[in-house]
């Protein structure tokens, strides 16, 4: 089985919706799915995953199920650079996470102090249990660290949802921290990653990054990506995020 994890286009967060430049990859990435085989698409409830969705759905003329639990990771705590103020739990600055090794225990990183009395551990185990009982109707039910290959399967699925949760399940799926996906590897906006099973042993199935966050149907177009999940190349380069 193979999973398209798609981001959301280029996001108005205020109108829970895309920018123009968010239309203009969404139909891009249309395009391109165009002629990719795809058995099944799955979709985030927020308005942004569907509208970036609904550009692939018409040209396919296909159908999504939707999920609450693929909106954005809902986890959110009081990190060390914003004293009082809660946000997501993740974009910390290098010096505050990486001094700390629970966060890349891939089993513990929610139990740090600064998650204590925060819904981050909920969340986190909310989206990994619903995650793995849509594997389980895919035919791969989580045993250990490995899935039992029930129904075998060489279907392709598409799921549109967000940065945060995206890393939640991919993190799941290979064994590490989310901390270290969220800060590690950028996924732009209408960004592309795919995830292969691998059976090696009959009936025993892994899961496999092929590719991570790509945006061909972008570089077709002659478009490159908004500067969006990452932070600036040089600290003296001030227009791009710090």
């Amino acid at each position: 089985m193979q999973i398209l994890f798609i981001r959301h286009a280029d996001p108005n967060y205020v109108l829970d919706s895309l920018t123009r430049e968010g239309v203009r990859e969404a139909r891009a990435l249309a395009d391109y799915l165009e002629d990719v085989k795809i058995d099944r698409y799955y979709c985030s409830t927020y308005g942004r995953a569907k509208k970036t969705a609904s550009y692939t759905l018409k040209k396919k003329k296909a159908k999504a199920e939707y999920y609450s639990w693929l909106e954005e990771f809902h986890g959110k705590c009081e990190k060390p650079n914003t004293p009082g103020v809660v946000e997501y739990c993740w974009d910390w600055l290098p010096a505050d996470w990486t001094a700390q090794p629970i966060f890349y225990d891939k089993d513990h990183w929610f139990d740090a102090p600064v998650f204590k009395d925060t819904n981050v551990k909920s969340e986190a185990l909310l989206v990994t249990s619903e995650f793995d009982k849509f594997l389980s109707q895919q035919g791969y039910v989580r045993d250990g660290a490995i899935y039992r290959a029930e129904r075998p399967n060489t279907d392709t699925i598409a799921i549109f949802c967000h940065l945060g949760v995206q890393c939640v399940m991919l993190a799941h799926l290979i064994g590490v921290s989310p901390m270290v996906l969220w800060h590690g590897f950028a996924q732009s906006p209408s960004s592309i990653t795919r995830v292969v099973t691998e059976e090696r042993e009959e009936g025993k199935a892994c899961f496999r990054i092929l590719e991570m966050g790509a945006v061909p149907h972008l570089a077709l177009k002659g478009m490159d990506p908004v500067f969006a999940a990452r932070f600036c190349e040089c600290y003296s380069i001030k227009e791009q995020r710090h």
